[in-house]
């Protein structure tokens, strides 16, 4: 194939979308500014390039998985090395990270105004579940077809679900159910604990039940917990941003989300504690401890 795609950061996700396009034969174009993950990027068999506008020179689709909203306005659009800089007209950049509408309305507009498209186009799955991912994206629908090809590498589902910053809200609202299942996930294997009971029981007799209370969350949460193996999925920092941006989203709309907040302040906790690089299920370490009422 040697058709170019770009890739503006090499984290957790980024790594698995960039396994699967090399497999599907593309020449991945990296950009990080981590020097492990630009060392891990190329033992992977990507090209490293030094800023974001030299991948926007030489790749038509460029994908972005970055951490902040503020990442993403500053890769796309500010400073002389910005994807906007190098970007031609008929490029489309396309946006896996976990942001605000207005931070990928306000992209989408300064794109437009080059001839470049531009969707948020974020993540509705594990990493292990690559291949099978569901992308709710925000656009026009020309530019999904453009990125199409690209996105089916890592992708079974690619929903257009209005304007630009529409598949960002969806993501968010999605993530606050995240958040709230995982804090009561982890607040029941405490008190089963506090109760005396052995929390494999408790995982293995709920997991098999059919009852209605059983996620994929719960499944993969519970050993995390029973096993005390923290090693980050999907980091209660991470976790922090997005409810933060969900109870944000709230607000702006008139409405202040109860649930959520009760969760942000365990995750608050848990960030104090030290734990914030930890993956979400150490939230049941905080709970556990003696010191939290």
């Amino acid at each position: 194939m040697n058709e170019n795609v770009g890739l503006i950061g090499y984290g957790i996700m980024g790594n698995v979308i960039a396994e699967k396009l090399l497999l599907k034969g593309y020449n991945v174009l990296v950009h990080d500014k981590n020097p492990e993950a630009i060392s891990n990027a190329k033992v992977s068999g990507c090209i490293v390039l030094s800023t974001p506008k030299e991948i926007a020179k030489q790749a038509k689709v460029v994908l972005l998985s970055l951490p902040h909203p503020h990442n993403v306005v500053n890769v796309v659009r500010n400073g002389p090395d910005c994807l906007l800089a190098g970007a031609s007209e008929g490029a489309v950049l396309v946006d896996t990270s976990t942001v605000d509408s207005e931070t990928s309305q306000a992209n989408a507009e300064a794109a437009k105004k080059r001839g470049v498209g531009y969707l948020d186009c974020p993540v509705l799955g594990r990493p292990s579940a690559a291949g099978n991912w569901t992308f709710p994206t925000g656009g026009d629908v020309e530019w999904i077809e453009v990125a199409r090809p690209v996105l089916e590498a890592f992708a079974a589902k690619i929903i257009h679900v209005g304007p630009s910053g529409h598949g960002n809200n969806i993501k968010i609202l999605n993530n606050l159910m995240f958040g709230a299942i995982n804090s009561i996930t982890c607040e029941v294997f405490s008190l089963c604990k506090n109760l005396g009971m052995e929390p494999r029981l408790l995982f293995e007799t709920i997991s098999s039940s059919g009852a209605a209370t059983v996620s994929k969350l719960f499944n993969e949460l519970a050993p995390k917990i029973i096993g005390n193996d923290y090693s980050p999925v999907f980091s209660i920092d991470n976790l922090h941003k997005d409810v933060a941006l969900g109870i944000a989203m709230g607000l702006k709309s008139g409405m202040k989300l109860e649930i959520s907040e009760s969760g942000q302040k365990l995750n608050n906790l848990a960030r104090t504690a030290g734990f914030g690089k930890e993956d979400t299920s150490a939230i049941f370490k905080i709970l556990v401890r003696e010191d939290i009422t």
